[in-house]
């Protein structure tokens, strides 16, 4: 078979994809949270850390229209805004968070979840194009004053965009990028009170999940989130799923550096060399379990041999990058490894 991780079916993912693996930089966890510091620069350990899991006081941000972002960039409206065109997953979450909801989508099935917008998801109009070259005829006719798209993908829909409204553009490194966002995206909202309810809820959950996990023996066991079709990729340590999942599982799968074809290029055969108890499965296109099932060296896998590879909802675990998100992959994650 061919390694690395080919262009499927779900273009929008490995554009996704591609973007955040040369963005992302080693990452450390701050001890007080059990969370990383994507400024560190200090590698991560393959293991959940003992840290200390009281989750640190939250406070609700004031209302502002100059925020200062993770990366310390500043971004500047003239006006709180009202009509937010999501073009990335991050944008859709830390909304829903606040009690708000976009006025059109690029990741409709994210929203239409129960544990987002449930049915009224399907009321909120879908943005058409590929990622990164989505219709802006479409977004303008949404008459948003703000628009948020990913860093390195939509900024080339600056020009067209900004004649109508501002662009924003996020870049998620670690889920305390995510955390981020969703403060500085309440401070444009004036949503301080719900983004203090919802970072609350987050780090306990954080702190809950390193709880429940080192009880149940789950920092010891090895675990593998992957994706693919007709070929593979493994969410290494350096990207933000791979890397969160490493604060709570044994997590042997470091980045193999290189471009994008070879960074997080395994193998069938490397996964059994690692031995994963555990596999979860971000198929596009075509269901990697299936694609595999007959192949003998994917059924020596321990997973595949005990019934734990489990296929999960892409629009969550590949698109979704904030703080809901997380929290409810956590959730699946460690229910499906305890079990």
């Amino acid at each position: 078979m061919r390694r690395g991780a080919l262009s499927l079916g779900g273009q929008r993912f490995w554009a996704a994809m591609r973007r955040s693996l040369i963005a992302v930089v080693p990452l450390a966890l701050v001890a007080s949270c059990g969370q990383s510091d994507p400024r560190t620069g200090t590698a991560v350990p393959a293991t959940p850390q003992a840290a200390a899991v009281t989750p640190a006081p939250v406070t609700a941000v004031s209302a502002a229209l100059t925020v200062t972002d993770p990366h310390g960039k500043t971004f500047t409206l003239k006006k709180k805004p009202e009509r937010v065109v999501c073009l990335t997953g991050l944008c859709d979450d830390a909304l829903v968070e606040l009690g708000l909801a976009p006025v059109a989508t690029t990741t409709p099935k994210l929203l239409s979840r129960p544990d987002y917008l449930g049915a009224k998801g399907a009321d909120v109009p879908v943005i058409p194009g590929s990622f990164g070259g989505e219709d802006v005829a479409k977004i303008a006719e949404a008459k948003p004053d703000l628009v948020i798209g990913l860093a390195g993908v939509h900024d080339q829909l600056r020009t067209a965009v900004e004649k109508f409204a501002p662009l924003w553009v996020v870049q998620v490194k670690s889920y305390d990028d995510s955390i981020g966002y969703l403060r500085a995206l309440a401070q444009l909202t004036d949503r301080g009170q719900q983004q203090a309810a919802a970072e609350t809820r987050f780090r306990a959950k954080l702190a809950d999940g390193l709880t429940r996990a080192k009880a149940a023996g789950l920092d010891k066991k090895p675990v593998l989130a992957m994706y693919g079709g007709t070929a593979i990729g493994v969410n290494t340590t350096e990207d933000v799923l791979g890397h969160f999942m490493s604060q709570f599982f044994a997590y042997p799968w470091p980045s193999k550096g290189g471009g994008f074809e070879t960074a997080q290029a395994y193998s069938i055969e490397e996964i059994l060399a690692k031995a994963p108890q555990v596999i979860f499965i971000q198929s596009f296109g075509t269901s990697v379990s299936e694609h595999y099932k007959d192949n003998p060296v994917w059924k020596r896998v321990p997973a595949v041999a005990a019934g734990k590879v489990y296929e999960v909802p892409t629009e969550l675990w590949a698109s979704g990058r904030g703080t809901r998100a997380f929290g409810i992959i956590l959730d699946e994650a460690l229910a499906k490894a305890a079990g």
